[in-house]
């Protein structure tokens, strides 16, 4: 029979392979901001949030807070350059001046599918790891992500169909801007 150490190992591999999945995630979104050389509409906070999100369960994986977190500490050391190099993306290709007015549209084109979904895969495995060995600090946050995630998967069926894809919201903006 195989023991909970060995089940919780094997999770926590599926979680590192699900969690770099979700770190890469955001590629086409990086690529098609260097390729129009802009930011564009995309927004930096989830990077920045993910990337504060590293380095905290890095500190969490040390040996001197939490022994044998080997898995912890290396996905979320990954994480934390992945996240490093978006955001550095984004101070490269942002206009010099914000904009201060934002449209809200109801629509999903700056908010990557394959972010949502990954996102949500993680906090699953990374809360059946938590599970395993009841450990509340890997369990709640996790949980919640899930949870989060799957109301991300929402938003996005809810305004899929309702998204003009065609539509470059850019030339509309300056077009507005120059007639007031």
């Amino acid at each position: 029979m195989v023991n909970t150490e060995t089940i919780r190992t094997i999770v926590g591999i599926i979680g590192n392979v699900i969690s770099f999945g979700l770190f890469l995630s955001p590629v086409p979104t990086m690529a098609t901001i260097v390729k129009g050389k802009s930011a564009q509409e995309f927004k930096s906070d989830p990077y920045v949030a993910t990337l504060l999100n590293c380095m905290l369960w890095v500190f969490y994986g040390m040996p001197f807070v939490h022994p044998d977190s080997l898995l912890v500490i290396t996905i979320n050391g990954s994480g934390f350059v992945i996240e490093l190099a978006y955001i550095t993306i984004f101070l490269i290709y942002s206009p010099a001046r914000k904009k201060t007015m934002v449209i809200k549209t109801k629509s999903v084109k700056y908010m990557p599918f394959t972010l949502s979904f990954a996102n949500f895969c993680n906090g699953i495995v990374w809360f059946i790891y938590a599970l395993l060995k009841l450990d509340p600090y890997i369990l709640v946050p996790n949980g919640l992500g899930s949870l989060f995630g799957l109301f991300q998967l929402g938003l996005y069926a809810t305004y899929y169909k309702r998204t003009n894809w065609d539509e470059d919201d850019t030339r509309r903006s300056e077009v507005e801007l120059s007639n007031t």
